[in-house]
């Protein structure tokens, strides 16, 4: 594919994972939703509240390679044991059920968009929120990937993603900064002067933002890569 390269204006960014100290904290959430949420979900919903803040309404893009596979899996062994399947389960259990979950918390009727693309689905979504917010600035966008491993049952998956989230507000009235991602063609150059390399995409993503040095994450057709700059465009 040919090289493709963007930027784009990063308010905030939040984000959780299994070795953080403390639970994601999903207290935003009416109690009685709150307690049928998977842990995949309360990170989301973590994540995303925190880059919320201020906003009353936003766009949002989640991703997610496995989404609530865990859920889904459940699902599956009661229906070969013959057992009934509960319906909250069943709807939990779709791709963008954290997005409407989010969305009816905050009374924000803005549209959402999930998407999966394998290892690369952060790359992704972080694509298409840049797409959406060059075509119509306002409201801002927010994009929110949250993984975890699939169950071991489904066999060996390459490029496993670990447990966590991340979540990234695109708002140029806000700005920190400046994200520049960049999808090349494989490199297997392995220079000294080479950005690292990461195990995954949100590993990478995380370092940029946090270190503001550039990350690189490799995949078996591409390469992605993320720079920070300071200030707005």
């Amino acid at each position: 594919m040919p090289d493709l390269r963007w930027t784009m204006p990063v308010a905030h960014w939040s984000s959780w994972s299994v070795t953080s100290k403390t639970p994601p904290d999903a207290s935003f959430i009416d109690p009685m939703v709150r307690r049928r949420l998977s842990s995949l979900s309360r990170a989301a919903l973590k994540v995303a509240h925190d880059c919320a803040h201020g906003h009353e309404a936003l766009r949002l893009v989640f991703a997610s390679r496995h989404g609530e596979l865990r859920r889904t899996t459940d699902i599956l062994h009661a229906m070969t044991a013959d057992e009934p399947v509960s319906p909250n389960a069943f709807s939990l259990s779709v791709l963008n059920a954290m997005s409407g979950i989010f969305g009816i918390a905050r009374r924000d009727r803005s549209p959402a968009t999930a998407i999966s693309a394998g290892p690369e689905s952060l790359g992704y979504a972080l694509l298409e929120a840049h797409a959406q917010y060059m075509k119509q600035p306002a409201p801002p966008v927010l994009v929110v990937y949250a993984d975890e491993p699939a169950n071991p049952l489904y066999g060996k998956v390459e490029n496993e993603v670990q447990e966590g989230a991340v979540a990234v507000l695109l708002d140029a009235a806000t700005a920190r900064g400046q994200l520049e991602c960049t999808i090349s063609g494989p490199d297997d150059s392995g220079s000294s002067d080479s950005p690292a390399r990461f195990a995954t995409q949100s590993e990478a993503l995380q370092h940029c933002l946090d270190s503001r040095q550039a990350a690189t994450w490799h995949g078996a057709s591409a390469q992605w890569q993320w720079r920070w700059h300071d200030g707005t465009a």
